[in-house]
């Protein structure tokens, strides 16, 4: 994923999501004649470190090999089968994912059943050494640390889009709080998209004006402003990889770039140029007093309101 792409994740607040892990993952070990064939009642991703296995999950066949990733939803019946000659290991994990502590995020996406992790040369030490430390019995912070950026990856990599919401879902306040995340996710997603905002909001299952209100309540800008505050978070990457304002303006959809420098002021505290600058600054080690670590958090206002 580009570095200014954000997964379908980055717009849910983390208060908002409960991981779960319901048991210790399994250190997979399985020699060339290993066969399963099961259902479990949570999720279960499984990892493969070395070897090959065949699996049918739903009827759908994935072949596994080392970097590969597979989710096998809950009450599914999955069928696997080693196949080759050297042992096949790596680990498989149980879990559930709830927004609100009561509804299953993985249910509301629709996502790939196997892929192969994009960053496995970063995330294949990560794995052994989570297998390697395994608790033997309850689960533990760092295990929930961990996984959660395999997770993450995961679904990064195999999220397709968000199943179609329900008309039978409208009264549930919780189903109302989940869609604004799915309209923000979306819409995070696509900000350079012009279109995004009218089609996402083409999709919702509720009266417009009062979902703009939910929307802005939970998020703190409306929809519109909300694709503008993250078209100035796509701006801020470009302008420091080296783009010009008149190029990082044109790429992110202002041809005024004098207007586009009036936005991103706006939206995150400092103008083009001085964000320019204090990048530059912080990648020669030259920080402000008080900024010797060179952290700065943007956007620098504190709270960032909509214009009446």
């Amino acid at each position: 994923m580009d570095k200014n792409e954000q997964g379908p994740l980055a717009a849910i607040p983390v208060q908002a999501l409960s991981l779960s892990l319901t048991r210790s993952a399994i250190k997979m070990l399985h020699s060339p004649t290993w066969r399963i064939d099961k259902v479990n009642a949570v999720h279960d991703l499984v990892i493969c470190l070395t070897g090959r296995a065949d699996y049918e999950v739903a009827g759908e066949r994935v072949a596994m090999e080392p970097g590969s990733a597979m989710l096998i939803p809950a009450e599914t019946r999955f069928v696997g089968r080693t196949t080759s000659s050297e042992p096949y290991t790596g680990v498989a994990q149980h879990f559930t994912l709830d927004v609100f502590g009561r509804m299953d995020l993985i249910s509301q996406m629709d996502i790939r059943r196997a892929v192969r992790l994009p960053r496995w040369e970063m995330l294949a030490p990560l794995v052994r050494h989570y297998r390697e430390t395994v608790p033997l019995s309850s689960t533990t912070l760092p295990q929930h640390h961990m996984f959660m950026v395999f997770l993450t990856e995961f679904i990064d990599a195999a999220f397709l889009g968000w199943r179609q919401q329900q008309e039978a879902s409208v009264d549930n306040p919780d189903a109302l709080s989940l869609a604004v995340m799915v309209a923000a996710s979306r819409i995070a997603a696509d900000p350079l998209n012009d279109a995004i905002v009218e089609t996402v909001l083409s999709s919702i299952p509720y009266n417009l004006d009062y979902f703009r209100r939910i929307f802005r309540r939970q998020v703190g800008l409306t929809p519109v402003k909300y694709q503008e505050f993250k078209r100035m978070e796509r701006a801020m990457g470009l302008l420091a990889g080296g783009r010009s304002v008149k190029q990082t303006a044109a790429f992110v959809g202002y041809a005024d770039s004098y207007y586009f420098s009036r936005m991103f002021k706006h939206y995150i505290g400092v103008s083009p140029a001085g964000y320019k600058a204090a990048e530059r600054r912080h990648r020669d080690g030259h920080f402000p007093r008080g900024q010797e670590d060179g952290l700065v958090v943007y956007p620098l206002l504190a709270r960032r309101q909509e214009e009446a």
